[in-house]
């Protein structure tokens, strides 16, 4: 009997590494053949499943360089920055500093004076799924003055008279992607725990987490990749500054997959920060919002995911907390169609393969 239970296991062991390799495979087939159609963007990619990690990358750090993309070359995350900094919302939550229907009048800088019509109206969950009904800053317009950092302008003198200046929510309770709200979250929790975003998300994430390729103020390194803009012109890193808690934090595949690997570990404390932020806080027909994620359900799987673009970069991140699996695709040029259709790609063919045959095994 020993020795067929020893048999048994060794024959699991054996299955489970070769569904692995071939399940590596797959994913590297498909990031390589979507290379090889769209030679001019570098891609790099992490898959961590039952704490098992993956990467693969093609593409160089620049066209004039000979250095190879891989797990640990620098991209711009951009709006996956939301995810981060709804995590650290949740955190607070936990820390009993805020609760998630707390209204903001209260936990706002001092500067920022709501008229009437907007006192008690708003919530910070409401910010956090994109249907505060504030207005946001003007994109166009920060483009044409400046195409390269477009955002180096706004201020937290910009804010405070957008918010300030504000005197009806035209559309409060409906879905409108919101840039001012997660910056308004990041000066909520500046509020609350009496330091800088930078200093909250450093000691709260990054450095928990050892996510020594996380960067914020400074990521003048060798290993960050060139962003292009749609027609492949280059285009500059955003600089930090206010609106960061948005958009502006900078990583690679192997620290976006140590976030990943704590947020399935329900024993940490950012999954159970990300608990809070994966419950259902804005639904509508063709929507379902956590605070800063998408949310979306079939009859056997609940996805997690947000995509993030910059002016020279595009990325997205998925999970599933039941499956316990998690991906992050990163783009070295503006291509949301392209990471798109990669994340799909690899979720039809590789990842709905992968749960069945792990339950066969």
């Amino acid at each position: 009997m020993k020795t067929s239970l020893k048999f048994l296991a060794a024959l699991l062991i054996t299955s489970t590494f070769s569904f692995a390799q071939d399940f590596n495979r797959k994913i590297d087939s498909i990031i390589k053949d979507n290379y090889q159609k769209n030679p001019n963007v570098g891609i790099s990619v992490g898959f961590i499943q039952n704490d098992k990690e993956y990467f693969t990358a093609y593409g160089n750090l620049s066209k004039d360089s000979q250095i190879k993309i891989d797990k640990n070359s620098l991209f711009e995350i951009a709006s996956i920055t939301k995810i981060l900094t709804s995590n650290l919302i949740a955190q607070a939550v936990l820390d009993k500093k805020i609760k998630t229907d707390d209204y903001i009048d209260s936990v706002l800088p001092k500067g920022y004076v709501l008229q009437e019509k907007l006192k008690n109206k708003i919530k910070i969950s409401d910010l956090a799924s994109h249907q505060s009904g504030l207005p946001d800053i003007d994109f166009g317009k920060l483009i044409e003055l400046n195409p390269q950092q477009p955002v180096s302008t706004v201020t937290e003198k910009t804010l405070i008279d957008l918010v300030n200046n504000c005197s009806e929510l035209k559309d409060y309770g409906k879905y409108r992607y919101s840039t001012i709200g997660y910056t308004l979250l990041g000066q909520i929790l500046e509020n609350v725990y009496g330091k800088s975003y930078n200093e909250i998300i450093r000691n709260k994430i990054i450095k928990p987490l050892k996510m020594t390729n996380t960067l914020t103020k400074d990521f003048n390194v060798k290993n960050r990749t060139v962003g292009h803009n749609p027609e492949g012109g280059v285009q500059e890193f955003f600089n930090w500054n206010v609106t960061a808690p948005a958009g502006l934090v900078k990583s690679n595949a192997a620290d976006m997959v140590t976030y990943l690997k704590a947020l399935l570990n329900q024993e940490t404390e950012i999954s159970k920060a990300a608990i809070i932020t994966e419950k259902i806080f804005y639904k509508a027909e063709n929507r379902e919002l956590g605070l800063g994620v998408n949310i979306m359900t079939d009859d056997k799987n609940t996805i997690y995911q947000k995509s993030g673009d910059s002016m020279g970069q595009s990325s997205i991140i998925c999970y599933n907390r039941v499956k316990n699996w998690g991906i992050i695709i990163l783009l070295d040029q503006r291509n949301s169609k392209m990471r798109q259709n990669l994340l799909n790609e690899i979720y039809d063919t590789v990842l709905t393969d992968t749960q069945s045959n792990k339950a066969n095994l």
